[in-house]
């Protein structure tokens, strides 16, 4: 890390660096993918080089695993007051195969995956390559916060809905779920005898007063119908390293996993295990240097748009680092994603990927250096105007 910290980074330091998010697209800003670009935490490197000194790339052991679940158990416990046996938590590769697992295991061919939207692109994406459908449910503002609309979601589970997505702290909308919020979602689902796919995988990046509360942890009745998974990969940007956590918050869910879960967690990687170890035991302090910076990233990109993008809105996100920009007013159609990348020389997430709730709105990966979040507002602005000419 630069002396000057997290805002001392440059274009070019990130470039060399050679993440997706700065080598997919020449000369563009990346903020197109939920990649940070804060480096590593001590720990995480330390425990990661000792891995590899030590020989430590096999294939993942038993003691390893279950290191990984004690963790994940102490984390859950200590920040988030929900205590779960270790015995609870199972490893996979990724959020996206737990997702497939619970697909596979908890809807029947040919049912449908409700979606609340805009969401993360591949949970549209995935339950149509296992012969599910999606029935995208859009949220709804209210006193500037995109919630679920229950009454959308209980007419989507008598339409042939089995199973509920619940990104949790939203991506890409940034809402932290309330428990008053949590709990209604509990008592739709009960009321249609559906399931729920606990998507938790930013808990760990929540903004005061926001706080994250495990859907799972609410009762026995939101346990019963729940799958909850987790990772440190977006809190600690350790995506490449392939570890993410299942909890299982059921007897009857252990039960099936003990039948059928063996190769959902096929693949889950020896170092990346070490490092969401790492992370979980000895990350803390790290994390919260980044959440602090990011804190001032949301605040600093709400008045940038402000200031120079009339019409366009943001939320402020309560949790993670992505925000939705709304281009609506604007007028612009199409792929905004491209349009943004050719005349603004910034790279965005056209909002169309999203669910059709987002059409006209781009998503926008803020966990970047600070003059960097204004110089892609400023292009943004550029390209406005030169639009308007």
């Amino acid at each position: 890390m630069p002396s000057g910290g997290f805002d001392a980074l440059t274009e070019t330091d990130l470039r060399q660096a050679g993440s997706l998010k700065w080598t997919a697209f020449p000369n563009v800003i990346g903020a197109f993918v939920a990649e940070m670009d804060f480096g590593v935490a001590p720990a995480v490197k330390d425990a990661v080089g000792a891995a590899l000194d030590q020989g430590l790339t096999g294939y993942l052991p038993d003691h390893l695993s279950d290191a990984l679940a004690a963790a994940t158990a102490s984390w859950y416990a200590d920040h988030y007051g929900w205590t779960v046996d270790a015995a609870q938590v199972k490893h996979v590769p990724d959020v996206i195969a737990a997702f497939e697992y619970a697909i596979e295991q908890y809807t029947a061919p040919g049912a449908a995956v409700i979606v609340p939207t805009p969401a993360y692109m591949p949970f549209l994406m995935v339950p149509p390559l296992h012969g599910r459908r999606v029935i995208e449910v859009p949220s709804i503002e209210q006193n500037g916060r995109w919630v679920i609309d229950h009454d959308a979601v209980t007419a989507a589970f008598a339409d042939g809905g089995e199973l509920l997505v619940l990104c949790n702290p939203h991506n890409p909308l940034g809402t932290v779920a309330t428990r008053e919020e949590l709990v209604r979602v509990s008592d739709t689902v009960a009321a249609a005898g559906g399931r729920v796919f606990a998507d938790e995988i930013h808990a760990p990046i929540v903004y005061a007063p926001a706080r994250h509360i495990p859907y799972a942890s609410l009762s026995d009745v939101a346990a019963a119908h729940t799958l909850t998974a987790t990772s440190a990969s977006k809190a600690w940007n350790l995506a490449g390293l392939k570890c993410a956590q299942i909890i299982i918050s059921n007897d009857a869910d252990a039960d099936l996993w003990e039948r059928e879960g063996m190769w959902a967690g096929h693949g889950t990687s020896t170092i990346g295990a070490i490092s969401n170890i790492a992370a979980y035991t000895n990350g803390g302090a790290w994390l919260d240097d980044v959440v602090s910076y990011l804190d001032g990233n949301r605040r600093l990109l709400a008045d940038l748009v402000a200031a120079h993008l009339p019409g366009v809105r943001v939320t402020m996100p309560e949790g993670s680092y992505i925000a939705l920009l709304d281009f609506r007013s604007t007028g612009l159609t199409g792929d905004l994603g491209a349009w943004f990348r050719d005349h603004a020389g910034v790279a965005m997430t056209d909002g169309a990927a999203c669910g059709e709730a987002a059409v006209g709105f781009t998503r926008f990966v803020f966990a970047m250096p600070r003059p960097l979040v204004e110089e892609a507002v400023l292009r943004i602005a550029r390209a406005l105007e030169q639009r308007a000419l």
